[in-house]
């Protein structure tokens, strides 16, 4: 493994599925598929997760569907107590202090 590093990443798929749909309320598993880079029937596993889960109600119309997330579902880790969606949707969602505190006219 000397010339090898093994890949890895702060966000889970299921994460990178959820804020998609946060932002993209209907769509299509494909498109969730694409902006997430994983494979359309791993887009809709993790989507049947999170629906079994409580994180989202799905109706489907066609070939699309219109999630729900559920913001106030609780975060399952133990390290998470006390957290849930809606924190981390807006952990996501926010800005570095470094572009909080930039001016935008620069």
């Amino acid at each position: 493994m000397d010339g090898q590093r093994q890949q890895w990443s702060f966000l889970t798929n299921h994460t990178r599925v959820l804020h998609f749909i946060a932002r993209n309320q209907t769509t299509r598993a494909q498109e969730v598929a694409t902006a997430c880079q994983i494979t359309e029937r791993t887009a809709q596993r993790i989507v049947s997760d999170l629906e079994q889960a409580g994180y989202l109600n799905g109706e489907r119309g066609g070939r699309r569907t219109q999630c729900t997330v559920n913001l106030d579902t609780p975060l399952r880790h133990p390290a998470e107590t006390g957290l849930s969606v809606r924190d981390l949707l807006k952990l996501l969602s926010s800005r570095t202090p470094e572009e909080s505190d930039a001016d935008p006219a620069q």
